[in-house]
């Protein structure tokens, strides 16, 4: 079919931006992309909407809960874009941002977009161009960052032939502080990364591969003790972490959901969600 110039245009902006109704206001009002939660056992995320038979990846609520980011796949070629989908009064909005930029991740305080070793800052448009982390972040090729509500940084690197350091970087006084390496306690195995801190820095959940997993990647979580130090590591269990990649892992603003990632088939992964109640039944 012959298409106008015009006609490309209007179907250019069809493709980026479309609108999701939910069935009823109750559905518009849910926080979660209109989809019935979770019980105790993990589910795919939005079926047909987020989850599909393509890649999807890096998906992440915004601390309002307004905001919904992931990575996806485009086509057989394995081209991602960068996705968000708003709610609005009439539903949830999907706009492509732009091609994969790097897994987000959305401080608590709602300010920053982080994206590995660099960022935007929210503005009254939207966000910012993009900017770089201090130099001393940038001799690390991090895949995920994170950040506390007392701005501290958690992050990966990454690594070959199975290495992996998780670091972290503390805000002290207005100052940035170097990066440091956690403790063996969490660097122990291999392949560690996609940390996700804690906004009160209870606990740090990360993914990696230690000889009393379940198969590939699995998803730990370490909480924070009285002295200030790191736990041991804990294996999520076999609910969560099955012989396939199990990885980052993220709790919802609200914390109420664990949503993490999952190689369903040979180099296709799909985004997972489950009640996060059973993490305080883990807590030492």
């Amino acid at each position: 079919m012959l298409r106008t110039p015009m006609g490309l245009l209007l179907a250019a902006l069809l493709s980026a931006c479309s609108t999701f109704s939910g069935a009823s206001r109750a559905d518009l009002a849910n926080p979660y992309l209109g989809q019935k939660p979770p019980g105790s056992v993990p589910e795919p995320f939005a079926p047909g909407l987020i989850t599909t038979e393509k890649f999807e990846y890096g998906g992440v609520f915004s601390p309002d809960m307004d905001e919904f980011y992931l990575i996806r796949e485009v086509d057989i070629d394995g081209d991602q874009e960068f996705v968000v989908f708003r709610h609005a009064d009439e539903g949830w909005q999907e706009t492509v941002l732009s091609q994969r930029v790097g897994q987000p991740f959305i401080a608590p305080d709602g300010k920053t977009l982080h994206l590995g070793r660099r960022y935007k800052e929210r503005t009254a448009d939207g966000w910012s161009e993009m900017k770089d982390l201090d130099d001393a972040f940038q001799e690390f090729r991090i895949m995920r960052l994170t950040a506390s509500s007392q701005g501290t940084y958690a992050f990966d690197e990454v690594g070959s032939g199975g290495t992996g350091i998780i670091r972290y970087s503390r805000l002290v006084g207005g100052e940035r502080q170097a990066p440091q390496a956690f403790s063996e306690k969490i660097n122990t195995g291999t392949w560690n990364a996609h940390p996700f801190i804690a906004p009160d820095e209870s606990y740090i959940l990360w993914d990696g591969r230690r000889d009393t997993g379940f198969g590939d990647s699995d998803i730990y979580v370490s909480f924070r003790e009285d002295d200030g130090s790191w736990g041991e590591a804990i294996n999520l269990g076999d609910t969560i972490n099955t012989e396939s990649w199990e990885a980052s892992a993220t709790v919802t603003p609200d914390g109420k959901y664990l949503f993490f990632h999952r190689e369903t088939t040979p180099n296709n992964v799909d985004i997972y969600w489950v009640d996060a109640s059973f993490l305080e039944d883990l807590r030492p």
